[in-house]
């Protein structure tokens, strides 16, 4: 069985090395075969041309097809894989089109594996982990009233003026911004169309205790029956969001200006000046915090709280960025490959088992990761 990995861009190759280190069968494609060379050369020659008939030419029975490819992408290779009898993975987050293929890859007995990044999918195995833990717990009672909050950001190790730095063009960054909100609030859905209406304060319980401009983002609500949480559980607080060095919303007041009715045209011209001016520098480490924390509250007093936070920033590996969305691929791959997934689109795994084995991969990934127990 070959694993077919598509793209190579700058979040995907520790996840890939690790796979051909590994020695599994891998074939590599890539638009523009040199850029592959460049990232795997050196293990690998089976790197190949980007090519959508070629490649459902080289696609049999069992193998994996994995999409590091633009999004617009997914659902195409997801539909191949289904015809030639090939399971898929991705780390994006499941789309529509994408879910309504899970009759058809159950059927068919193919796993289709998404949102298995870092977030999407490391924050998922924290949620999974807590929920679980405090449903074992002596506090647990079906009428607690819940929190939940997940927060993610990559942020520069090293604070600039402008509180970010950029990898590349970072137009998906500002049109992403353009994105509504689904949360809950106070017990209420709470939708914001304007992310920068919605940030607050959050203080993380890292080692060295720190705050940060958070802000929700999607739809947080669906996630709520994927975390398994009761019909029956009064839920207070429920969001999953962007988490953002103090001082962010201040530094980009005017790019907040701009980008509701900026054209397309206009919002990749900013964007290539933003690149140009907030770059990181050759070897200039990255960071990413993720924290997800869950609370109970009885009587209006907390009797569960715990949060799953991890701080981690670029090294002698590379970037923090693409060693976690990557590696948690490869996991994913070597998962469905040892039939460890069942069959349907899913998104990360819930299972005890793979949560906690993943987790224990990600610890070596991250300078720092821990529950904290706040009550």
């Amino acid at each position: 069985m070959t694993i077919h990995w598509c793209g190579t861009g700058l979040s995907t190759v520790p996840g890939l090395r690790r796979l051909i280190e590994a020695r599994h069968p891998v074939t590599v494609w890539n638009r523009t075969v040199e850029k592959a060379q460049e990232a795997v050369g050196d293990l690998t020659t089976d790197i190949r041309a980007f090519d959508m008939e070629a490649l459902t030419a080289a696609t049999k029975q069992g193998d994996v097809v994995v999409s590091m490819l633009p999004g617009d992408w997914h659902v195409p290779l997801a539909e191949m894989c289904l015809t030639q009898g090939a399971n898929f993975v991705s780390s994006s987050y499941i789309a529509p089109e994408m879910k309504a293929l899970d009759d058809k890859f159950r059927n068919a007995g193919l796993a289709c594996v998404n949102e298995v990044g870092l977030d999407p999918g490391i924050d998922h195995l924290m949620a999974h982990k807590l929920v679980a833990d405090y449903r074992a717990s002596d506090a647990y009672a079906a009428d607690n009233e819940i929190s939940f909050v997940s927060y993610c950001g990559g942020v520069p190790k090293h604070a600039n003026a402008f509180r970010y730095k950029f990898s590349w063009a970072p137009v998906g960054v500002l049109k992403a911004l353009r994105s509504p909100s689904r949360s809950i609030r106070n017990f209420a859905e709470l939708n914001v169309s304007k992310p920068w209406d919605a940030i607050s304060r959050y203080d993380a319980p890292l080692p060295t205790p720190e705050s940060f401009e958070v802000y929700p983002n999607r739809d947080s609500l669906p996630f709520m029956e994927d975390y398994q949480f009761a019909a029956e559980w009064p839920v207070r607080e429920f969001v999953r969001g962007t988490l953002r060095l103090n001082g962010w919303a201040d530094a980009w007041a005017e790019i907040f200006d701009m980008v509701g009715s900026a054209s397309d045209e206009h919002l990749q011209q900013v964007a290539n000046k933003l690149l140009a001016e907030n770059a990181y520098d050759e070897g200039e480490p990255d960071r990413v915090v993720l924290c997800v924390s869950l609370k109970a509250e009885k009587d209006g007093r907390s009797v569960w709280h715990k949060t799953y936070v991890m701080d981690a920033w670029g090294d002698a590996r590379g970037t923090a960025m693409a060693r976690l969305v990557s590696i948690p691929v490869s996991l994913a791959i070597e998962a469905v490959l040892n039939r460890e997934i069942p069959a349907g689109v899913s998104p990360a795994p819930s299972d005890p088992k793979l949560v906690d084995t993943w987790l224990a991969e990600i610890d070596k990934l991250a300078q720092h990761l821990e529950i904290v127990t706040e009550v």
